[in-house]
């Protein structure tokens, strides 16, 4: 076992060499593969935020019952008694167009308008919360709600945070895409490095052969040096990605305060952090093992 780790540890420290004589070679491939990744992972980043936003914005959606302009008090009483009385609504709110006009006279810029009308031209309105927060459920109770008597118009207000999650659902299956095709560049990357050091240390690892040595043990500093080149490029890629959320925090801040509340963009947590890393590590790794498999294994010694 002692000797199992002396080889890792010896490998690693070869390879750990190799990276360092590469110099701005090294540092360009660690670029090269920390801006392709950081564009999956600042993505992932974006629409985590969102959507957490909109979780907390659809939380406890709100159905709104506009009656018919001509509709009598009579008429929303009876309709009240009817919204009471179905088990699905937790929480019902009635809004008079008396109400609902010395609010609208209250907005900035609306008086003067409302005062060129002459008459109300809002109806009577109900407010209402179901105990079912499903989209399903909200449509159905939407629904039945149109088909009462007197009923103009039902909206339900959450509709538009049901579209923006599906929009959050494509974007992510769109990452996936992009994620996927650049791992297959970044595979091709460390591929094309490795070929390159098997090819420049060709002589060395012919007579490695002679004297003995295995595959597995000549192999094994490029398996670690692919491996080092995928972390190193995996946090560039955060770098990258927490620079340009803070730029963007900087913007957004402003937008959210003019709207009264609070957003920003987090950064990724921890799990996901590590997440990237390995990632990037395994993708270096696995193309060092192709060019391993592909160009060393065939150097036999003349």
């Amino acid at each position: 076992m002692i000797g199992w780790l002396r080889q890792h540890w010896q490998a690693l420290r070869a390879a750990l060499a190799k990276l360092a004589g590469q110099k701005s070679a090294g540092l360009a491939s660690a670029l090269v593969i920390g801006v392709a990744v950081s564009l999956p992972a600042g993505g992932y980043a974006l629409l985590e935020s969102l959507r957490e936003m909109t979780g907390r914005l659809a939380l406890d959606p709100q159905l709104s019952v506009f009656m018919r302009l001509e509709a009598k008090r009579a008429d929303a009483d009876a309709v009240s008694a009817r919204l009471k009385a179905d088990a699905r609504i937790a929480q019902l709110r009635f809004v008079p167009k008396e109400a609902a006009l010395t609010e609208l006279k209250a907005t900035e810029g609306l008086a003067e308008v409302v005062a060129a009308l002459g008459r109300n031209p809002l109806p009577d309105a109900f407010v209402l919360r179901a105990r079912d927060t499903r989209a399903e459920t909200l449509d159905a109770l939407a629904t039945d709600l149109r088909a009462l008597p007197a009923v103009a118009h039902v909206q339900v207000d959450a509709a538009w945070a049901r579209r923006l999650a599906a929009l959050a659902g494509l974007g992510r299956t769109a990452l996936l895409l992009l994620a996927a095709l650049l791992a297959f560049g970044l595979v091709a990357i460390t591929f094309n490095t490795i070929r390159l050091q098997i090819l420049t240390q060709r002589d060395e690892i012919e007579v490695s052969k002679l004297i003995g040595a295995t595959d597995s043990f000549i192999g094994r500093p490029f398996f670690y040096l692919g491996l080092l080149q995928g972390l190193a490029g995996g946090t560039v890629a955060l770098a990258i990605v927490w620079g340009g959320l803070a730029l963007l925090n900087a913007q957004v801040h402003a937008l959210a305060e003019s709207y009264g509340f609070e957003f920003r963009f987090a950064f990724l947590p921890p799990q996901d952090t590590l997440a990237v890393l390995l990632f990037a590590g395994l993708l270096g790794w696995l193309g060092a093992f192709m060019s391993v498999s592909r160009y060393l294994f065939e150097i036999e010694p003349k």
